[in-house]
């Protein structure tokens, strides 16, 4: 595939929708074919499975949860992402596989690498070059949510969780690497577009 897909992650909060429509702002400055998705969503039947997952049924539980997002992350690979790949556009995501290992593999408890294995079957080649996680304390992140969806509301604990498994991410796989989101969002954009640049580009 010719094209990039990137991925913005990290806990509840982290500001990934807003710095990746950002960045991709800066990479269309140089007329790259720049396509912001976001998960779960992205497709019809991605964003009915969001609504299941977001904003109903709190009585989900772990392995359905993580299936479910294993679903819609397999509809958008299929149907949006691969071909734009293929046609050589840079796709830049709000959350993707690694956010599954992060909460469902880390915070939930049921293992990075078997739910690594259930995303994999279902992406095939269509898995993030880069993933840049967006670090930030977890109470930070919880104050900035206007309103929490049904993950957000279990609180604190579980987004500590997810915090330390995208710590342990960043540690072991050289596709994932940190950029403090903690900082005014010109910054956090800089350092992202550098990372960026440093991985794929000679200048953006």
């Amino acid at each position: 595939m010719s094209g990039r897909y990137i991925a913005f992650e990290g806990i509840d909060g982290a500001g990934k929708s807003t710095v990746a429509e950002a960045v991709a702002a800066e990479l269309r400055a140089d007329d790259r074919t720049v396509v912001t998705v976001r998960e779960p969503g992205g497709t019809p039947v991605g964003e009915a499975i969001r609504e299941i997952l977001l904003h109903s049924h709190d009585d989900l539980v772990p392995w359905s949860e993580a299936l479910l997002f294993a679903a819609s992350r397999a509809q958008l690979a299929a149907q949006t992402v691969g071909p734009l790949l293929e046609a050589g556009a840079w796709v830049l995501t709000d959350r993707s596989v690694y956010s599954s290992l992060a909460y469902q593999g880390g915070g939930r408890g049921l293992g990075v690498d078997i739910v690594r294995t259930v995303n994999a079957a279902g992406l095939g080649e269509v898995w993030p070059d880069l993933a840049i996680v967006l670090e930030l304390d977890p109470r930070v992140g919880l104050a900035r949510e206007d309103e929490t969806d049904r993950i957000g509301r279990e609180g604190l604990e579980l987004q500590e969780r997810v915090a330390a498994a995208y710590r342990d991410l960043v540690a072991a796989d050289p596709a994932v690497v940190a950029v403090d989101g903690s900082r005014d969002l010109a910054n956090v954009v800089a350092d992202s577009v550098a990372v960026i640049q440093e991985r794929f580009l000679e200048s953006v």
